[in-house]
């Protein structure tokens, strides 16, 4: 379950309880934080809280704020200098080095525009999109209003506030393009605003190739990251729900329907089938596919029997799937049990897809978290 399904789970069952609740959202960073713009915390009117905005330090502060916001009934904008050894609100001293700007504000269940509202409206349609939110405005008493929000769809969908609508979206369609989050000074006929614009991604989608017990931990570690998994073998007594119950479907695919299936171009795949023939039928079906991750178990010798098998195919489809096809799989980590694998094979998945290199964090050179760009 991904941090934003566990804030929808909590925040339905505040609304059938009749329990009001205050939204918590990290919406700028200056320096070093624990969590980026877009992190986001419920916190209800007793204090209970879901998700995180920090590491623990700026949550015992922000759920007093959020008290006192509902009680208001408006928004407030926290602003917290964790530069300052002398500032008691989070006790961290030296400790994050950064200023972290949060906006708190009373959730209403029956507005269809409030923030989870919108957020779930992409969740229901995932696909890359970019939120705009309004956290800062001018004194001038104009029509602009902390808070305020746009979604915009990469099918250039939009909805929120429709007096924003127009500059927000133009600036979301080159935040979508650039796929960087970044906080904005934008003039709009409502006024002057200082938004967060925050580029959403869907869960990533892993294919699985294999239902032997070894799968059984790849796809329990994935799963608790959130991602999209589906399972595919040919053997019935082994593709089975109940022994996958977090994937999105398990599929029963004999290895002559797997040679003229069509695989999902923007998934991850991973072939841990322990089948000579099956994994031959994937790479055939992956061939054409831009899939961007390939993943092979088993050592170099039986990858290069596989890739000399498909010889016949266009040259360019080899040396294109030799780029994608990471085999032996997994980070080196020196992995043994089914349990370690399945962490070495996720650790470089995740790699893959945030463009690092897996290495140590002290060898990198620069910050930790790929900053949010101000302007």
């Amino acid at each position: 379950m991904t941090e934003l399904q566990r804030l929808f789970l909590a925040y339905d069952q505040h609304h059938a309880a009749g329990r009001p609740c205050a939204l918590a959202t990290v919406v700028e960073v200056v320096g070093s934080a624990y969590r980026r713009p877009g992190a986001r915390m419920l916190v209800t009117e007793d204090g209970e809280l879901t998700g995180a905005i920090s590491g623990g330090c700026l949550e015992g502060d922000a759920r007093q704020r959020a008290r006192r916001a509902l009680a208001k009934g408006e928004p407030a904008l926290v602003t917290y200098d964790t530069r300052d050894e002398d500032d008691p609100r989070h006790g961290l001293g030296p400790g994050c080095q950064g200023v972290v700007r949060i906006l708190i504000e009373p959730l209403d269940f029956h507005d269809i525009q409030n923030p989870l509202e919108i957020l779930r409206d992409f969740a229901r349609h995932p696909a890359p999109a970019v939120l705009a939110t309004v956290f800062e405005t001018d004194a001038s008493g104009l029509k602009a209003a902390v808070g305020q929000r746009v979604l915009l769809a990469d099918t250039g969908v939009v909805r929120g506030t429709p007096l924003l609508a127009a500059p927000l979206a133009e600036a979301a369609r080159a935040t979508l393009a650039q796929g960087q989050s970044r906080v904005l000074d934008l003039a709009t006929d409502a006024g002057p605003v200082r938004a967060l614009l925050e580029v959403l991604t869907p869960p990533l989608r892993l294919v699985v190739y294999g239902a032997g017990n070894d799968a059984q931990p790849l796809v329990h570690l994935a799963a608790s990251l959130g991602w999209h998994i589906v399972v595919v073998d040919g053997r019935p007594n082994l593709a089975t729900p109940a022994r996958f119950p977090e994937a999105a479907a398990v599929r029963l695919v004999p290895v002559r329907e797997l040679e003229a299936a069509t695989p999902d171009p923007q998934a991850y795949h991973v072939l841990l089938s322990h089948n000579y023939a099956y994994d031959l039928a994937a790479l055939q079906t992956l061939l054409a596919s831009p899939a961007p991750y390939i993943g092979l178990l088993g050592p170099r010798l039986k990858a290069q029997r596989l890739l000399d098998e498909l010889s016949d195919a266009p040259a360019t489809q080899v040396a294109q799937l030799q780029q994608r096809l990471h085999s032996p799989i997994g980070l080196d980590l020196g992995s043994e049990t089914p349990e370690e694998i399945a962490l070495a094979i996720v650790a470089e998945i995740q790699a893959r897809h945030s463009g690092r290199q897996g290495r140590p964090l002290r060898e990198r050179a620069g910050t930790v978290h790929k900053p949010a760009v101000s302007a």
